[in-house]
């Protein structure tokens, strides 16, 4: 599985991630490594990535979920999105990856099974919610 996580969140989290689940096939980087630069705008990227294929991204930034046309792009591009609750995003680093970690194999599922789509991490329980339908 290959998974960006957007500007929003730490680029160190893209890191601890990829340390823990590298050994299992899965490839974590923070927008800022996978293109060098970290001003780029959400199109940009998001275009990218559709034409790499099969990309799954860890966001704090819901606008890209609910609003037109960023969202149309996203679903478009073929890419499939976690995004934090407001709930979570205001909890600590260490609160958020620990919550990521549990989540793991539930997000590897959505990724499998899904072709596109926008997803609530959920605060509690393991049911993703989908954004912007």
């Amino acid at each position: 599985m290959k998974v960006m996580v957007d500007n929003d969140l730490p680029p160190r989290l893209a890191t601890a991630l990829h340390l823990i689940f590298e050994p299992d096939g899965d490839e974590i980087v923070s927008l800022r490594e996978k293109f060098g630069r970290a001003n780029l705008k959400d199109e940009e990227w998001i275009r990218a990535l559709g034409q790499e294929g099969r990309w799954a991204v860890l966001s704090a930034d819901r606008r890209i979920a609910k609003q037109r046309p960023s969202r149309e792009l996203f679903i478009g591009a073929g890419l499939i999105g976690f995004f934090f609750p407001p709930s979570l995003q205001k909890e600590a680093l260490n609160r958020q990856a620990a919550r990521l970690l549990l989540l793991w194999p539930s997000i590897r599922d959505q990724v499998r099974l899904n072709a596109n789509g926008c997803f609530e991490i959920p605060a509690n329980g393991a049911r993703f919610r989908t954004i912007g339908r």
